[in-house]
């Protein structure tokens, strides 16, 4: 079996639910998704249909009701602890749409900190994390603070940070939903490209349609369950 059959990611009959006062809230309802090794997979919906939960579920920083979440042949919703932990250090990155940079650090800081987490040394970190800042065209941003750049550079910082521990599972949710159209068009292309690079699975949640077509698949999430037909 070679890496791209091993990491394939497989979803069965997921199922979150929330309570609400009195009322329970079911926001995936038995959802099946398999994504194979070097996909890159948009899905689709409208504000509040659990796109977010989606991912959070995928990316171990929620844990599902019932279902399986399985990747490389393990299902991950059953690790605990420190194995746990690994999963989610080294092998997912996250790009948020609110950046969630740390104010107080630089960009390069930013980016060496999963790398510090990971077990690296300072200069490694250091080293590293310049390579991607200069990778995404940040090379003479490097040592700026966020508050100091342009959201479309700090989403290239957020897009650094996640890729710096080299993750096989990039999950993005609406990562251009805070930018200006052109400055978003932008941006993807860059993850696109740097999804290309590697044999990963990229995972974007948008409700933008322009940004989904430029994905290999697209799935609509509606009513708890994923289809794989855009209205």
């Amino acid at each position: 079996m070679n890496r791209e059959e091993i990491e394939n990611l497989v979803l069965k009959k997921i199922k979150k639910t929330y309570v609400s006062g009195d009322k329970k809230i079911t926001i995936l309802n038995g959802l099946d998704l398999e994504v194979k090794a070097g996909d890159m997979v948009a899905i689709k919906g409208e504000s509040g249909v659990g796109k977010t939960t989606l991912l959070h579920i995928i990316g171990s920083i929620e844990t599902a009701d019932s279902g399986a979440v399985i990747f490389g042949g393990k299902q991950i919703n059953r690790l605990n602890g420190g194995r746990l932990d690994d999963f989610r250090n080294r092998k997912v990155g996250f790009i948020f749409q609110f950046f969630h940079l740390l104010p107080e650090f630089t960009a390069l800081e930013n980016v060496m900190m999963p790398l510090f987490i990971a077990g690296y040394s300072k200069p490694e970190a250091r080293g590293k994390a310049m390579r991607l800042l200069t990778r995404v065209g940040l090379k003479k941003r490097a040592e700026h603070f966020p508050a100091k750049m342009s959201g479309g550079e700090q989403q290239r910082v957020a897009a650094a940070r996640a890729l710096a521990v080299s993750p096989r599972l990039l999950l993005a949710d609406e990562p251009t939903g805070n930018l200006d159209p052109r400055t978003g068009i932008e941006v993807f292309n860059l993850l696109k490209d740097l999804h290309g690079e590697e044999k990963r699975i990229t995972i974007v949640a948008t409700h933008n349609s322009e940004i989904a077509e430029m994905c290999d698949k697209i799935y609509t999430l509606r009513k708890g369950k994923l289809n794989n037909q855009v209205d």
